[in-house]
């Protein structure tokens, strides 16, 4: 493939991405002809919203470092759609309210939320909040936020190269699933540049996310048989709040 063609395709990759995993505008229709093969992207389009987050806490850098805080994860959350915290609902009531297979993913596909859902949110903000706090007073926010949203999404491409989707429909089965080759590709770009970011903590980081992304694959196999896009959702999520403590901890 020509020089030319490969940056054709690595543009066209990243754009579905970023149309897929945000709702920030982009001109044109992104190119679906790659389907599940430009997962290897979904990293890079973490960059996206936590370039934003950085933006936010520059302009509100004199209100303290906890309202930067609130003002990057909101900002965070409006431009994802805040798809990944409702993954992360709705598999706490999913995967704990259901007592079999069939009635988990019932749950899952409910849009009302229940009480495991709701301390799994409170919980998930006043985790990335409190970290979040740390790093602004710290001077260390912006490249922490860059590698974490890198390092997060690895988690989504690999559970759906190695699971199965649990149900028929869904948004994990329309996308398809990629081949291991994207998850290896993403999985070393994102933890290339998180090691540019924040040195070789992001290696440690990237451990330990691997471990809890396959702790909740474990668990999502057990109770629903396979991997849905809430279980995604909720992979990046868990994911983000482990490398953000990692890399706080570290830096």
């Amino acid at each position: 493939m020509a020089p030319r063609d490969i940056l054709h395709q690595i543009s066209g990759d990243l754009r579905l991405a970023i149309g897929l995993l945000t709702r920030l505008p982009l001109p044109g229709q992104p190119d679906m002809a790659r389907g599940a093969a430009s997962a290897w992207a979904w990293p890079l389009a973490g960059l996206a919203p936590a370039l934003l987050a950085g933006l936010a806490i520059w302009l509100s850098a004199g209100f303290g470092a906890g309202l930067s805080a609130a003002l990057a994860l909101a900002v965070m959350a409006m431009a994802t759609g805040a798809m990944h915290e409702d993954g992360l609902a709705d598999t706490a009531d999913g995967l704990w309210g259901g007592w079999t297979a069939e009635r988990r993913l019932e749950i899952m596909k409910d849009s009302h939320i229940g009480t495991y859902g709701v301390l799994a949110l409170i919980l998930s903000v006043l985790a990335r909040w409190s970290l979040l706090s740390g790093l602004i007073a710290a001077d260390h926010a912006l490249p922490v936020l860059l590698a974490a949203a890198m390092l997060s999404r690895v988690p989504m491409v690999a559970l759906m190269a190695w699971m199965p989707p649990a149900r028929d429909g869904g948004l994990s089965r329309a996308v398809g699933q990629p081949p291991l080759q994207a998850a290896a590709i993403g999985g070393a770009v994102a933890l290339t540049l998180a090691l540019i970011l924040t040195g070789v903590a992001a290696l440690w980081a990237a451990l330990l996310v691997v471990a809890v992304a396959f702790a909740l694959g474990m668990l999502a196999k057990a109770k629903i048989g396979g991997q849905t896009g809430d279980i995604l959702g909720a992979s990046q999520q868990l994911s983000e709040i482990t490398a953000l403590a990692v890399l706080a901890a570290s830096l």
